[in-house]
């Protein structure tokens, strides 16, 4: 029997119940169906290859099973590995996602927000480029959100975030620890993002406890390309910074091609610490010693934000991020000719 041809009443006259009895398995309504009859349903709907109809099943129960998510770029890999991971988290509570792609452009991110809602999510997860007041006029039906990636509270709404500025601390003072006094940053991302101006912050910090002074800072973009032309601008300053710190992973890439490029080496000549922690660090080289987000963690705790009234502390949750070492910072050295 052709797939597209297979009706509720089909599989209904195969396992031998009635169709009310298929829709409570499909529906997976608890009592209300024998377990060796359920096993008889759901061995029919494989035989048959029966696909339920669930856009007409989101109508009538007003339960669609989805959760929209709007990243703001699907090629990089913090995003992705954060997106995988709330793909993770939101299918152990039997939900499926439609995920959109703001291409780190804002007016896109609100019609992504309003596609969702018209789609009938039941929940709405944003990384977030966009400021406060922003984020607060967007219309959703009263339809849950939550906020990752977001270091600021955004009022009526759960914002998940790594805590950016302490671990921003923990990465520079790492690197003043290697005995480093002039120490520049690369700092990405939308001009004015507030999780961004908290990295900064946090190198601030580590630098003003040790009391030094600041370094020179470039302002770039999320991308290889980025931390590349930012770190040759950032060779060129007198006297040139002994290390880096990057607010992401793939700008420090970018900065690793830029130093190589100008006859030096990591760490001898220049170190470089990241922030993210993507599997991309564990393979570049040498392999970069980064702050890395607690991306799992992040993600449960967004979905059940979303997912759960009593989980959806409506204001701003900070989870913790980690510094892992390796060669670019001048720590194990011998794994670097």
């Amino acid at each position: 029997m052709a797939k597209q041809s297979v009706t509720r009443s089909d599989v209904a006259k195969y396992a031998g119940v009635s169709t009310a009895v298929v829709s409570y398995v499909i529906n997976g309504l608890p009592g209300r169906v024998a377990p060796a009859t359920a096993k008889r349903v759901r061995e029919a709907i494989d035989t048959l290859q029966y696909q339920p109809n669930y856009t007409a099943r989101a109508l009538k129960l007003g339960i669609s099973q989805l959760i929209g998510i709007v990243v703001p770029d699907t090629s990089n890999p913090h995003f992705v590995e954060l997106a995988s991971a709330i793909e993770r988290a939101a299918s152990a509570h039997g939900y499926d996602l439609i995920i959109t792609n703001s291409r780190s452009d804002p007016a896109r991110e609100v019609r992504n927000t309003e596609s969702l809602v018209s789609r009938g999510v039941e929940a709405i997860i944003t990384l977030s480029l966009l400021a406060d007041e922003e984020l607060a006029s967007q219309r959703v039906n009263g339809i849950p959100r939550v906020f990752i990636d977001q270091s600021t509270v955004v009022h009526g709404v759960a914002t998940i975030s790594t805590a950016f500025r302490d671990g921003a601390k923990l990465g520079v003072r790492h690197l003043v620890e290697h005995g480093h006094h002039n120490i520049g940053m690369l700092v990405g991302g939308r001009r004015g993002s507030r999780s961004l101006d908290a990295r900064q912050l946090g190198w601030q910090d580590a630098l003003r406890e040790a009391n030094l002074e600041l370094g020179p800072i470039e302002l770039t973009d999320y991308s290889r390309r980025g931390g590349y032309e930012a770190t040759q601008r950032l060779l060129q300053r007198t006297p040139r910074p002994t290390a880096i710190f990057a607010s992401s992973d793939l700008e420090a890439i970018g900065a690793l091609l830029a130093i190589h490029e100008n006859g030096l080496s990591v760490p001898r000549d220049m170190a470089v610490v990241s922030f993210d922690g993507t599997i991309e660090t564990e393979f570049s080289w040498p392999p970069l010693t980064t702050v890395r987000q607690p991306t799992e963690e992040l993600a449960k705790a967004a979905v059940a934000a979303a997912l759960d009234p009593a989980s959806r502390n409506v204001g701003q949750s900070l989870f913790p991020a980690k510094l892992v070492v390796r060669s670019s910072c001048g720590c194990l050295v011998d794994q670097v000719p």
